[in-house]
């Protein structure tokens, strides 16, 4: 076959796919093609280029050397060509549908304040948002780009770090007022601690007392399926709460909640990051501009302490 006859980036990029998301599944899905479509393609990458790239078993696919040097290639040969048409083309604004999953709190304080000013600078772009605090399958949602909290789990997805934030204690002034303002850990076992219901949710409060390390059940009286809930929960009174210091810098300020125990705070911080398939440059340009863009105006600072106010 002659070689202006085959189709040499598309099965380039099906075959990069394969091995990004390890598997043919998952990359018929990525592309839009069936399994069985996926792997005779490979098979006939393979056949023309006379050399196995990967051994195939019933769990998972593995590179041959010869395979791993063309995977290697593979990726800057895509990521020149990709940057080679946004050079070339008339119309090299970022444009189409990004999906953008993130937990609740980042969304409520940074990704839906933030989608006007995204969408005047590429408008030719239609955000598609959902917040929830579930970690979700990227591949089966269709998601471009996630943002999660927390620690991350092996996978093959790539993380853009753009943060980390403290942790702390908060109560409403009302809710302090009425059970007093806990002066150490022991004295706050007495009080209502509301908690997430989640599956990744911590199921204790850590803290630091008398030079020890100690962990406070969480065991309140309702919890909720994200932290802006139990942030509302908090504001209404009910309950302390544990949430990162950006969920509650600006209430701290107005006086709407108080901190508490920030004394025996361990100083634990939770990394946020946003997650994406792909590789290198090898990027469509909407996701690009999105990830430049959160890496420019998300600030998620590491907070000093705040002290523990002594009375409600």
């Amino acid at each position: 076959m002659a070689r202006l006859e085959v189709n040499r980036s598309g099965e380039l990029e099906v075959f990069v796919r394969v091995i990004e998301l390890g598997g043919f599944s998952a990359a018929a899905r990525a592309c839009g093609m069936t399994p069985s479509a996926v792997s005779k393609l490979v098979a006939r990458l393979e056949q023309r280029l006379g050399t196995r790239l990967v051994n195939r078993s019933t769990r998972q696919l593995q590179l041959t050397p010869e395979g791993c040097a063309f995977y290697e290639r593979g990726v800057r040969i895509l990521a020149d060509l990709d940057e080679a048409e946004r050079c070339a083309s008339e119309r090299t604004a970022p444009r189409g549908r990004l999906r953008v999953n993130a937990n609740v709190p980042f969304g409520h304080h940074f990704l839906l304040p933030l989608a006007t000013e995204f969408l005047e600078r590429h408008p030719d772009v239609t955000l598609d948002i959902v917040l929830t605090d579930d970690v979700i399958d990227i591949l089966e949602q269709r998601t471009d780009v996630a943002v999660r909290a927390g620690p991350l789990k092996s996978s093959n997805l790539v993380a853009r770090r753009l943060g980390g934030t403290r942790m702390m204690i908060v109560g409403a002034p009302s809710y302090l007022a009425r059970h007093g303002m806990p002066a150490t850990p022991e004295e706050l076992l007495s009080h209502n601690r509301l908690g997430a219901n989640y599956v990744r949710a911590q199921s204790g409060w850590p803290l630091r007392y008398a030079g020890e390390e100690v962990s406070l059940p969480v065991t309140g009286n309702a919890q909720a399926s994200d932290g802006e809930a139990l942030r509302h929960l908090a504001l209404a009174g009910l309950g302390l709460v544990r949430l990162a210091a950006f969920q509650v810098r600006d209430d701290i300020a107005a006086g709407r909640l108080l901190p508490v125990l920030e004394d025996c705070n361990p100083g634990d911080v939770e990394e946020i990051h946003a997650v994406y398939v792909g590789q290198g440059g090898y990027l469509p340009l909407r996701v690009r501009a999105f990830l430049d863009f959160l890496a420019e105006r998300v600030s998620i600072s590491r907070q000093k302490s705040m002290p523990s106010s002594s009375s409600a």
